[in-house]
């Protein structure tokens, strides 16, 4: 499993950045996992401030605002594509608002570490193909999550 974590966004600091990325690493892994996804996945993870996350919503989604997270899969089954075995499968790039995880964090009342890693299991799982558009599969995403953060240990409280 490889996970690739670039952080754009500066406000944490060079210290707290080893223990988070572990957190975030277990996390993406055990979301893989728990998902029957391949066991040697790539993603790729952006830490960005809410002024980048407004561009690529903008630009990607046509939506004029900021957002929480982002997932962008690279692994879309598209018909008559011949299928391609290679050793690390690269499911796609997550990106996530520090701000957004921050106030959201303080607004559901628990901590950022367990924000930031609930955004980092919910991208993962939208680059495994959970989606949260119709009623069923937003029940089956949000049971993916609370599986996944219950092995974390990072239930809600």
């Amino acid at each position: 499993m490889i996970i690739d974590i670039t952080w754009e966004e500066e406000s944490i600091l060079q210290e707290q950045r080893e223990p988070l990325a572990a957190l975030l690493n277990q996390a993406i892994s055990v979301a893989i996992e728990l998902s029957e996804g391949p066991k040697e996945a790539e993603v790729s993870l952006m830490l960005v401030d809410d002024q980048r996350i407004h561009t690529l919503n903008r630009e990607y989604r046509g939506v004029d605002r900021p957002t929480d997270v982002l997932s962008f899969a690279l692994q879309e089954e598209m018909e008559d594509e011949p299928e391609i075995e290679e050793e690390d499968e690269m499911l796609g790039d997550i990106v996530i608002s520090i701000e957004r995880a921050r106030d959201q964090a303080e607004e559901y009342g628990h901590s950022f570490e367990r924000e930031i890693v609930y955004l980092a299991v919910h991208g993962t799982l939208h680059l495994l193909g959970f989606d949260h558009e119709e009623e069923n599969g937003k029940q089956e995403m949000r049971t993916k999550e609370e599986e996944v953060m219950a092995k974390l240990k990072l239930e809600r409280v």
